[in-house]
């Protein structure tokens, strides 16, 4: 999740009452395509970096991604810690910690280790380690975060000096990446964890691995310091420190871009995106980040247990307007929770947009939902809408939503609350209507809609039905019959309207035009990014 939001993803969002939904989308006017940017081509110096400030836009209480489970987290994670394997620039996966693996079967994964993996405090990495990390991601207590990954676990065991065996309980497409830091696992020492008696992530125990940089200061609601090391097996990065800043307040960090101390925003907030454009020896740059925006309803409170009371919410939703006016061609509507880009090794892009496009629909229809909220339980609802403070165009759309319920006879208070507030409201059994933003780490198909439509999911949705579809489809190895069962999966949730998607959707990101990042794609920020900085001129 950030919940990955999760991938995970603010800025004070002006309070003052809206009259009409097209009020609300008038204020965010423009174009529906997003803004051309001059092309930059840069050049590797080959020179070292003193240091790379990056500005986050929300703030971080704790860098273990198994307690705090935001996409932020794991950013930060991704060039701190490994796990047994990892991604490359297209998603595939590749080694990390295990130089090679073998299945004999279609449940087992035997995994050699690198002979030079080392933690960052110069100790050698060990089979026992790679076990225990795996045993404290599988924990729900220790990993409450992240634990659902690994939910296929059957069992992990040393089996030679360096091999790990673990295996599964079914046969799983997704158990693999599940043991990568894009999923579940990230290596750190047993030793280490002990010693702060599993308190990690914190500003007193900071953070072990086996990455190319090492926490070295965190103070949650500031920074985080991270400083290279010469332990990794990948080599020693360019960039001798990174500096993460958090900067909640998106006028601040724009002001902080202008004065010339930024050199990598995340999230640039879309209503900024030419003003961010236009700081001189700066470029920003749009990417597709495999996320998902909808509206999750908790069924373990009333009335959202009632299928009529979703359906309305669901025709109150003006998905067209608000890609067109909030979204200005950084995204576009969503027809389902998988993007079409999840589906790439199963359709090509029309194919699979057509493909989504099939599963049920409630288009925005105040007429139909008012006759579906008729005679429930929610005639005259006062409840409440929360956004996270780093998705500033989330708190935008809520207000209009919360215009759009107003007709159907439905009190909506919207509120922004700090990310990690939000996280914690989500499935709480107490926040019935709220926002799923789910920034897909994995890139697989099965990630987001297994996470909302699955055992344990936030809905609160028990479906025997879901989760064997949701076995069978991970029991494929061909994409396009995987993609099929996954596709009946999506509608059975949208006939039960278990989620009301609304977006897919884009990052913005801002780079100093004297820092380069190699094979930047949807990817980049969620494997060792640190380890891909290079020092840049401008050709």
């Amino acid at each position: 999740m950030q919940p990955r939001t999760p991938r995970s993803r603010k800025r004070h969002l002006a309070a003052a009452a809206v009259a009409s939904l097209a009020l609300v989308l008038a204020g965010c006017a423009g174009s529906s395509e997003a803004p051309e940017q001059p092309e930059v081509s840069l050049v590797d110096t080959g020179q070292e970096i003193e240091q790379v400030t990056v500005a986050f836009p929300g703030s971080l209480a704790n860098l273990y991604i198994g307690q705090e489970s935001g996409i932020l987290n794991y950013n930060l994670a991704a060039t701190v810690q490994e796990g047994l394997v990892g991604q490359d620039p297209d998603g595939q996966i590749v080694p990390a910690l295990a130089e090679s693996w073998e299945t004999p079967d279609d449940t087992t994964y035997v995994f050699t280790l690198r002979e030079d993996a080392r933690f960052q405090n110069g100790d050698p990495v060990t089979a026992q380690d790679v076990v225990f990390s795996i045993e404290r991601a599988v924990d729900p207590e220790s990993s409450p975060g992240t634990y659902y990954y690994l939910m296929n676990l059957d069992s992990v065991e040393q089996t030679g000096e360096r091999e790990v065996t673990v295996t599964s309980k079914t046969p799983d497409a997704t158990f693999l990446v599940g043991l990568s830091s894009a999923g579940a696992v990230v290596v750190t020492q047993q030793k280490y964890w002990e010693e702060h008696g599993g308190n990690i992530g914190t500003s007193d125990s900071l953070l072990l691995g086996t990455g190319p940089y090492r926490v070295t200061e965190f103070q949650p609601d500031s920074h985080v310091l991270l400083e290279r090391v010469d332990t990794w097996w990948g080599g020693v990065p360019k960039a001798q420190s990174i500096r993460v800043n958090f900067i909640p307040d998106a006028s601040t960090r724009l002001a902080a871009a202008q004065k010339g101390d930024i050199d990598i925003a995340f999230n640039v907030p879309i209503s900024q995106a030419q003003e961010w454009g236009k700081i001189g020896d700066m470029r920003v740059e749009s990417m597709n980040d495999l996320s998902y925006v909808g509206l999750l309803f908790d069924q373990n409170v009333a009335p959202f247990d009632d299928v009529d009371v979703r359906t309305a919410i669901a025709h109150s939703i003006d998905r067209e307007a608000i890609v067109e006016k909030l979204l200005r061609g950084y995204g576009e509507k969503a027809t389902a929770i998988m993007t079409p880009e999840s589906l790439a090794t199963a359709y090509d892009a029309e194919a699979a947009r057509t493909a989504l496009a099939g599963i049920p629909q409630y288009d925005y229809d105040i007429e139909a939902a008012k006759q579906a909220i008729a005679g429930t339980d929610a005639e005259g609802l006062e409840t409440e809408l929360t956004y996270p403070n780093t998705g500033p165009q989330l708190g935008i759309a809520a207000q209009a939503i919360a215009e759009s319920l107003k007709e159907i006879g439905l009190d909506v208070r919207v509120r922004e609350v700090p990310i990690e507030e939000w996280l914690a409201t989500i499935g709480d059994g107490e926040h019935g209507l709220g926002f799923m933003w789910y920034f897909s780490t994995t890139g697989d198909p099965a990630e987001v809609n297994s996470y909302l439509l699955g055992p344990g999911n936030p809905n609160g949705f028990e479906s025997d039905a879901a989760a064997e579809l949701i076995t069978e489809a991970n029991a494929l190895t061909d994409p396009s019959e995987r993609a099929a069962k996954l596709l009946e999966l999506e509608t059975l949730g949208a006939e039960e309207v278990v989620n009301a998607p609304i977006w897919w959707g884009k990052s913005v990101t801002a780079f100093s035009n004297t820092v380069g990042v190699t094979d930047y794609s949807p990817y980049t920020f969620t494997t060792v990014w640190g380890a891909n900085l290079f020092a840049a001129e401008t050709e």
